[in-house]
């Protein structure tokens, strides 16, 4: 795989999976490494030690479910130029049985895993237009595909990201944009360090590869999509779980 000349943003890509995507893209040739996150600390952080490589990453704050934000995001990315790869990670968890689950839980969750994607989506989709080039990678879960007890809006949302990258991809593929998404399992990262034990122990219990994943296993799944040689799939789904659901 070869991404130079390639201009590539990934939105939570301060820490964990996004981190681990924009530090794959790096080593891949990326001319241009963009970092959005809420975490603003963290994401310039995470552009200087990509940067320290000899290739280019710049960080911006961003709230993806924050209209405004956005938009200013993507006139700042237009600005330096085209916009190739687009990669829609940020997320956040906010878990509680379905009859503990506020309305203000459900909206916050939704609106950044879901509404955030649809959103830097558009905004991408019409840069990419233009070009007439582009790859959106968008991640889901393996929830999104059976559910999980205590994740009622978290597994709405990253289902609502499968149907929006089927349509998308319906939508854009006549103008060379492929749009996919990668599901992933139980994956080592700080949101994951926060679950209870027992359930860390029923996930592992139930993978045919006995351990959790790591950010590259996802980063290695998504540098896939994004590539030429996979420029002939789009609106697929690549579960990434060690074998969790089959």
């Amino acid at each position: 795989m070869d991404f130079q000349g390639k201009r590539v943003l990934i939105t939570g890509g301060a820490r964990g999976i996004g981190y681990s995507i924009a530090q794959r893209f790096n080593q891949l040739g990326a001319e241009e490494t963009i970092i959005t996150d809420i975490d603003e600390a963290g994401a310039r952080k995470a552009a200087e030690k990509l940067s320290s490589s000899g290739n280019r990453a710049v960080a911006y704050k961003t709230d993806v479910s924050d209209e405004k934000q956005v938009k200013e995001l993507f006139k700042r990315v237009s600005e330096g130029g085209k916009l190739d790869i687009l990669v829609n990670n940020a997320g956040i968890i906010i878990d509680k049985l379905l009859i503990k689950l506020s309305e203000n839980d459900w909206d916050r969750v939704l609106d950044i895993n879901l509404k955030g994607t649809f959103l830097c989506m558009r905004e991408a989709g019409r840069l990419m237009l233009k070009a007439r080039y582009g790859r959106i990678v968008n991640i889901s879960s393996m929830v999104a595909l059976g559910g999980n007890p205590g994740q009622g809006n978290y597994c709405a949302s990253k289902a609502g990201v499968i149907g929006l990258t089927k349509s998308a991809a319906r939508e854009l593929g006549i103008r060379g944009i492929t749009v996919n998404t990668v599901a992933p399992g139980f994956i080592e990262t700080e949101m994951t360090a926060s679950l209870p034990s027992q359930n860390k122990e029923q996930y592992l219990a139930n993978m045919s590869i006995k351990r959790a994943g790591k950010p590259e296993d996802v980063a290695y799944a998504v540098t896939f999509f994004a590539a030429e040689e996979a420029s002939y799939m789009t609106g697929q789904v690549l579960v990434v779980d060690g074998g969790y659901f089959m």
